[in-house]
């Protein structure tokens, strides 16, 4: 019932302000579904569903360890054939892993059951920290809460920054978590004063991106010796201060293209990188494509 929670809260109705899908739910048999809730669902879509979907995204089942019917394994490779993108949700990577459609590919799962996923499928590179894997027309995620995850880069990539940060402010989550940051911490960081300044230095951050931000600076202000400030800050967000702030200047700057007509070389000032051949070799490596390209793809201004 979580995985269907995550998918119908991101991809359901968030108002006139924000654009709808065409959603459905749909099961081998229509009717009646068992959930772990106890609590049945009335799914009225059978498989036919899939033919018409660009999205399929695949939940966790109970029965994981045994493979779907046939029927479900044929929609799943027909949808892939017809280029539908395809994705799975924690134990739901089991799904496309029986199709076939995993091999000779990366995926993720829950990390608990990411062993017996490699040996089942020995054809899969199974990499059991990430919390989601984008492998082109095959995107997998972790367990849990990381469907969110997986859901919000669905939308980032199909349909730009500023539409996932808009959905992702509607549930109150945060907007972007890079798909390789760890799945879990080893422990939770400890609630107390300094846990309250780095939430502090993470909005100040935020609101300075303009400034070049150095870690030595971060942990002035939350009165940590650069160290302590680094393991800190790995143990509160599961990834290093430098990668957050990259992806904080990259999202940002994929916001700007899409809902500004500002010169390239701006938007590399606001975000805090020096010149806009720099945001275009970040660009570049991190999306794949330059900053002009992906403003033609995603832009919302006239």
């Amino acid at each position: 019932m979580l995985a269907v929670g995550i998918v119908t809260e991101i991809f359901g109705p968030h108002g006139t302000a924000l654009p709808g899908f065409d959603f459905a739910l749909c099961t081998e048999r229509p009717g009646p579904v068992a959930t772990d809730l106890g609590i049945p669902l009335t799914i009225t879509h059978g498989l036919d569903r899939l033919a018409r979907a660009d999205l399929v995204i695949a939940l966790p089942w109970a029965d994981f360890r045994t493979p779907p019917a046939p029927a479900v394994l044929d929609a799943l490779v027909a949808a892939h054939q017809r280029g539908a993108l395809l994705a799975a949700h924690c134990v739901g990577t089991f799904a496309l892993a029986a199709a076939g459609l995993l091999d000779g590919r990366r995926a993720t799962t829950h990390w608990r059951f990411a062993d017996l996923l490699a040996r089942r499928h020995p054809h899969v590179t199974v990499e059991p920290d990430a919390l989601y894997i984008d492998e082109g027309s095959l995107v997998t995620g972790a367990g849990a809460a990381a469907g969110f995850d997986l859901c919000l880069h669905l939308l980032r990539r199909e349909h730009g920054a500023a539409m996932a940060n808009a959905v992702a402010r509607d549930v109150v989550l945060p907007s972007h978590r890079d798909g390789g940051q760890a799945q879990y911490l080893a422990a939770p960081a400890p609630q107390d004063g300094q846990d309250e300044r780095l939430a502090d230095v993470l909005a100040w951050a935020r609101a300075n991106l303009h400034e070049p931000l150095p870690v030595t600076e971060l942990a002035r202000r939350a009165v940590m010796s650069k160290r302590s400030f680094a393991r800190r800050f790995t143990a509160a967000t599961g990834t290093t201060p430098h990668a957050w702030l990259r992806d904080l200047r990259l999202s940002s700057a994929e916001e700007l293209l899409e809902t500004t007509d500002l010169p390239i070389e701006e938007i590399a000032r606001r975000v805090g990188y020096g010149s806009a051949a720099v945001l275009r070799e970040q660009f570049v490596r991190r999306r794949g494509v330059p900053p002009r390209s992906y403003r033609r793809s995603f832009t919302t201004t006239p």
